[in-house]
């Protein structure tokens, strides 16, 4: 696709379409006789280059071609007797050549008559004028000099051109001049200064006038302007420079442009506003220039006369000035003059409608004669602006024309009225195709000419069309369809019908479906770099080529590879800022288009700032000023202000604080004894800037330090020392040289003097031989060479710990039961902690089992307990042991010295569960359960017990108890096929321990005794195999599973549906399988199984039958060998009678094998021997692959068939064909235990 492909669809476009079908002028075709029409003229006001020739056009058509004369200043012009003028071949049109000569010599007021036999037109007065670029006349131009502050107008004054020249201010290297709301350009030319500043001084103020016909250049002396600052001018409320006075009045004339201005002097610089008395102003006509000092409105009508009113305004006050607009018309047209065809004897009328202000004055002329002057005629009448005929005759065909015209111009229109009678014509060409969009006018054109004038009547599919709602008949006989549907589509008829014939022709119209975008591009915000893809789907008609087309900010795309055009998409890759823009998509068919728009952002980073600017410079504090860089389209949300201290940290940049993104200045605290440099970093949605430039240095003096050093700690590392830290101050906080630390302090508890020493560059300091924790009062001061800083805080703290020096006293132990004990004690003296007390520390462990003799200690547990708590519970003990337990105290040192071991013992408990419950002896009625003992004690064992009943059933539980030392039971008398829920518990004096409940025995349905499969045995046919085996088991999972033999894979298993037979499927040739019959419970726990089969498969399983056998074929080969012995003994009767025959012969020169009569006894064919002595093979078979071994004889049927396969199928049908051809088959076949072949033994009887 061409993505560069420009169209342009006006949204007028089609309006002018439908009015071109409606109001085209009557066009009499040119082979009819017909007066002249001025088809192309000059210009009325028409400035020429002197440097060019001057051409004049007047061009004509009419039949016969018309000829041409001109009129100069209202005299007749001689076009032939000036040999510098030539006029065009069949042509009006003048051809002036200048050269050697001085255009102005032609200047003057000109028109072009076009006459034939049947009138006269003529042409708009064409004045000819010169265009001019006098020079600048000679002027002086004084210096000015102004104080600052003043208002100051510099004129121009350029010379009159023809047209008027162009005006601008530039300096000596030709650059245009800046301008702003404070200096701008009058429209007079004028440079005006509302007030001028010290940069305002130069010397090369200078205007320039352009003249746009001769592109020549005119300059003005140089205006030097010094501006002086000794008397500057104070500040004013603003007054007019231009226009003067509270009032003026400016005409216009209608369908111009308007422009208006007001320029105000006044310091500050005022800012002009414009607006309409008693009225609003025309925002779609309407522009403002020159930073507002200018309105310009396009096209005037008469509703833009009235007041308007600039104001400006500064705060120090506002002035207006009022312009009164009035709107004059030159004449316009409302309705010109259009040509008429008349038959003979009809009648017709000529209007000539103009408007303007003054009214303008209507004049009517025939053939370029004012119609006064012309002779009468009865069937003419003037009435006003219009001309009536009425019964007009052959012969009177004449051009009329219409002046129209007032103070400020005129009009001239040309209409001619024929006379002729002429059959209908039609303009329009056969069967053409016009084709609309469905809900859109359609507008069927039936051009026609005749005279009269033709009737037109439409038709579709025979029928009428009547004018209405949905079709419209115009004057010149295009049919309108308000709002064509498909149904509409077909093929269309007009008629044109006048008293001379008629005419038809045909149209057909296709009605399309609209084009419309479905899925229009969005709004895009995307970071530089990244890619950005607008989709536009669309729907249209299939019978119209769509093309699409892409524009950027209504122009053509970038010639970049980056942009993408797809079928629906555009792809913007590796976006960059100039890629912003609003992107449009345009859908465009031959019959209409759809449009839609999408603006793409893009964002990145915003730049540095610039211009770090540091005022207002104080001891402890600066003002820092800045301008933010491009934000590129992500607002700054804040700046972050840097510096770095060159004297302390010099490379390093701290964050100093943060501003909004709106502000653009702040002020900074400062520290003493810094050497400061700022820089400014902006921050908006994508990302942080880069930082800006550095600001200038900026010092600040030195000072006492205002804070002392932080986090002031004081603590012990030894029982005899006391360590004093702090957190140093950075050098931004040391104020200035030579910082110290006056490190003080004093033992709180008897008071006394304070001690200090003063350091320097370290963080703590260590007292030493201190008594062990002792409370001190502490301050840490910061002091530097200008003196002490504030006042240091006190801080209390403690000497260095030691570990406590006693244990507790009186431990007392409450036994709570088997597994829970209590322990008391009474708090060591806080004197004999030395330190900060933690808590206590219980340690005890279990020495040996009451029960067991050779039982080992455990290692001991610890139980912490915090603050002065004197008492503690010991959980988890094991029942019946003897337990040691000691307590000491713990500080921060350490551990103290513990108690002295006390013992005490646990009671019995309970035990645990059994190690361990089996169910065996499974049988119809009675199972054994087995068991272990507890591998928790716990006590004394006393004995068991036993609870079992059925699974969902009433029933209540059965208890059974046993001695300790029994280990199993056989339970009697069980349900048959009834499932049992056994528990199982262990007992010491505490008695029962948790029960076993997951052993538990399922007693679905009763096995029988002995083994549930009988004999299984096999049958192997071709690719399967074939099981039987017996089964009186009760389980209904039986299933075959089989694995090769001599394989790691898993066993297959397929299910038996309640049969003791199974076809086992798809065992593979010359693979040996492991196959066995298998019974699973409802768990699918394999109960019962036969012994594993080993089931060997043939590589290859026979599907030949042994026909050597069957019955049908000893009978079939006891027949033939009937019918050869019946053949030899004829053939050898005669021969013995002396003839001849070619077996004979063949047999003489082969020496055919022997023929051995068949055997009775094993009714088997005799043996077969050849020439070669090859022993006699007794039964005989064919070989493997089919063929058959024969000699050297051409007799043999084997010749006969096919190649050597002389083979039988397993019906017995000879498979070789008589085809005529005959091999000889060398190779021998080994022997194979397939059957007998027939045609080996047919062979034995040839």
């Amino acid at each position: 696709m061409n993505r560069k492909r420009k169209y342009t669809l006006c949204g007028g476009a089609v309006m002018v379409l439908l009015l071109g079908h409606l109001t085209t002028a009557l066009e009499v075709p040119l082979d009819l006789q017909q007066p002249p029409t001025i088809t192309h003229q000059s210009p009325k006001d028409y400035i020429i280059d002197p440097r060019e020739n001057i051409v004049i056009h007047c061009e004509a058509k009419g039949k016969p071609h018309p000829s041409f004369s001109w009129t100069r200043n209202g005299t007749h012009f001689d076009v032939d007797k000036d040999p510098k003028v030539i006029t065009k071949p069949n042509s009006g049109t003048l051809i002036i050549d200048t050269s050697g000569e001085k255009a102005e010599v032609y200047e003057g007021v000109y028109q072009c008559t076009a006459r034939n036999q049947h009138g006269t037109a003529v042409s708009n007065d064409i004045v000819i004028r010169q265009s001019k670029s006098p020079l600048w006349s000679k002027e002086r131009n004084e210096p000015i000099t102004v104080q600052v502050g003043v208002s100051l107008v510099l004129h121009c004054r350029p010379p009159a051109g023809l047209p008027p020249p162009i005006i601008f201010w530039m300096d000596n290297n030709f650059q245009r001049l800046p301008q702003n709301s404070r200096v701008s350009q009058a429209l007079n030319g004028d440079l005006y200064f509302s007030n001028v500043l010290i940069e305002d001084t130069r010397s090369d103020y200078i205007c320039y006038a352009r003249f746009p016909h001769t592109q020549t250049i005119q300059q003005k002396q140089p205006i030097t302007v010094t501006v002086l600052d000794d008397r500057p001018a104070g500040e004013r409320a603003p007054s007019f420079m231009y226009p003067s006075g509270m009032n003026s009045t400016t005409q216009i004339l209608r369908g111009e442009t308007l422009e208006l201005e007001c320029i105000a002097d006044g310091l500050p610089t005022p800012e002009i506003s414009w607006d309409k008395e008693s009225g609003e102003l025309p925002r779609s006509r309407l522009s403002f220039l020159n930073f507002q000092k200018s309105l310009r409105i396009s096209e005037v009508t008469e509703a833009d006369g009235g007041e308007y009113r600039c104001m400006a305004s500064n705060h120090l006050g506002s002035a207006y000035h009022i312009i009164t607009v009035v709107v004059k018309a030159a004449p316009f047209w409302i309705s010109a003059p259009r040509n008429l065809i008349l038959a003979p004897e009809e009648s017709g009328m000529l209007t000539c409608l103009a408007g303007g202000s003054p009214k303008p004055t209507i004049t009517w002329s025939i053939n370029g004669n004012s119609i006064e002057n012309s002779p009468n005629d009865p069937r003419r009448k003037i009435e006003d602006n219009m001309v009536i005929l009425s019964n007009v005759q052959t012969g009177s065909s004449a051009v009329y024309q219409c002046n129209a015209s007032n103070e400020f111009g005129y009009l001239l229109a040309n209409a001619f009225v024929s006379v002729l009678a002429e059959p209908p014509r039609l303009l329009t060409p056969p069967n053409y195709v016009y084709q609309v969009i469905s809900n859109r006018p359609a507008m069927l054109d039936c051009a026609s000419f005749g005279s009269p004038l033709p009737k037109i009547s439409w038709f579709k599919d025979g029928q009428t069309l009547l004018d209405g709602e949905m079709y419209l008949v115009h004057e010149n006989g295009t049919l309108q369809i308000t709002a064509a549907q498909p149904k509409h589509s077909g093929k269309y008829t007009c008629v044109a019908t006048n008293n001379q014939g008629s005419k038809e022709n045909h149209v057909y119209l296709e009605v399309k479906e609209p084009t419309r975008i479905l899925q229009q591009p969005e709004y895009k915000v995307v970071q530089r770099g990244a890619k950005a893809v607008f989709e536009c789907k669309v729907t249209h008609d299939p019978t119209l080529i769509l093309v699409m087309i892409w524009l950027k900010d209504k122009g053509e795309l970038p010639d970049d590879d980056r942009f993408v055009v797809d079928s629906d998409s555009l792809t913007i890759n590796n976006v960059m800022e100039q890629d912003e823009g609003t992107y449009t998509c345009i859908m465009n068919t031959t019959l209409d288009q759809d449009s839609a728009s999408a603006m793409l952002t893009v964002v990145e980073r915003p730049d540095p700032p610039i211009d770090l600017e540091l005022t207002d410079q104080r001891e402890r504090s600066v003002q820092l000023t800045w301008i933010p860089g491009d934000e590129h389209n992500s607002p700054i949300q804040v700046f972050l202000i840097q510096y770095e201290d060159s004297l302390h940290e010099p490379g390093m940049w701290n964050n100093l604080t943060e501003v909004e993104g709106t502000s653009t200045t702040v002020l900074l605290d400062l520290s003493p004894y810094v050497y400061y440099s700022f820089r400014v970093l902006a921050l908006n949605d994508v990302g942080l800037s880069e930082p800006s430039l550095p600001s200038s240095q900026y010092r600040t003096n030195p000072a006492q330090p205002d804070e002392n050093p932080s986090n002031v700690e004081v603590a012990g590392t030894e029982p005899d020392n006391m360590v004093i830290s702090w957190q140093e101050l950075t050098g931004l906080q040391s104020n200035g040289p030579g910082l110290q630390y006056k490190v003080s302090w004093r033992r709180q508890d008897v008071g006394g003097d304070w001690m200090s020493v003063t350091v320097a560059n370290v963080s703590e300091y260590i007292v030493s031989d201190t008594p062990t924790f002792v409370p001190y009062e502490v301050t840490v001061q910061a002091e530097n060479n200008y003196g002490p800083g504030p006042k240091p805080e006190v801080v209390l703290g403690y000497s260095g710990e030691d570990r406590p020096m006693v244990p507790p006293e009186s431990v007392q132990m409450v036994v709570q039961n088997s597994t829970l004990a209590e322990v008391h004690w009474k708090p060591i003296p806080s004197s004999a902690v030395r330190g900060r007390m933690l808590g206590y520390k219980v340690r005890y462990w279990k020495e040996r089992s009451l029960l067991r003799e050779d039982s080992q200690p455990e290692d001991p547990r610890v139980l912490i307990l915090s603050g002065n708590e004197t008492e503690g519970h010991l959980p988890d003990l094991h029942p019946y042991s003897q337990y040691v337990i000691s307590v000491l105290a713990f500080n921060s040192k350490g551990d103290g010295p513990p108690s002295a071991g006390q013992h005490f013992e646990t009671p019995e408990g309970v035990p645990g569960p059994p190690a361990f419950i089996r169910i065996t002896n499974s049988y119809l009625d009675s199972l054994t359960v087995e068991w272990g003992p507890p591998v928790d004690d716990n006590g004394r064992l006393t004995g068991y017990m036993l609870r079992y009943q059925p699974v969902n059933n009433t029933e209540e539980l059965k208890e059974l108890t046993f001695l300790a030392n029994e280990t199993s039971v056989t339970l009697e008398n069980l349900k048959y096929s009834t499932r049992y829920m056994f528990y199982f518990n262990a007992m010491t004096i505490k008695g029962a321990g948790p029960a076993i409940t997951t052993a538990i025995t399922i007693m679905d349905e009763a096995r029988p005794v002995g083994p549930v499969f009988g004999s299984v045995n096999f049958s192997l046919e071709e690719d399967h195999a074939i099981l039987n085996w017996e089964y009186s088991g009760t389980e209904k999972n039986v299933f075959v599973e089989y694995v090769s033999d001599n394989s790691k894979e898993a066993w297959k298993r397929e299910f038996v549906n309640g049969s003791q037979t199974y076809r086992l499927k798809g065992l593979k040739a010359g693979v040996t399988y492991r196959v066995r019959v298998v019974a699973k419970d409802h768990a699918h726990v394999t109960v019962h199984s036969t012994d594993e089969l080993l089931i060997a498969v043939p590589a290859m399983t026979s599907r030949q039958v042994d026909i050597a056998t069957q019955g049908w074929f000893i009978g079939l080969m006891c027949a033939i060998a009937l019918l050869i012995l019946i053949l030899l003994i004829v053939c050898f009767i005669k021969r013995n009678k002396g003839g001849k025959y070619p077996v004979k012969e063949k047999e003489e020169a082969h020496q055919d094998p022997e023929i051995q009569p068949m055997k009775e006894d094993d009714g088997t064919f005799g043996e077969y021997s050849d020439t070669e002595d090859h022993k006699p093979l007794k039964g005989s078979r064919s070989p493997s692959n089919g063929t058959v071994k024969k000699d050297d004889s051409d007799d043999s049927l084997v010749d006969y068939g096919e190649g050597g396969d002389g083979q039988f199928n397993e019906d017995g049908s000879f498979i070789g064909q008589y085809s005529g051809k005959k091999e000889k088959d060398t190779a021998e076949g080994n022997e194979s235990s397939e059957a007998p072949s027939p045609v080996n033994a047919m062979n034995s009887f040839v």
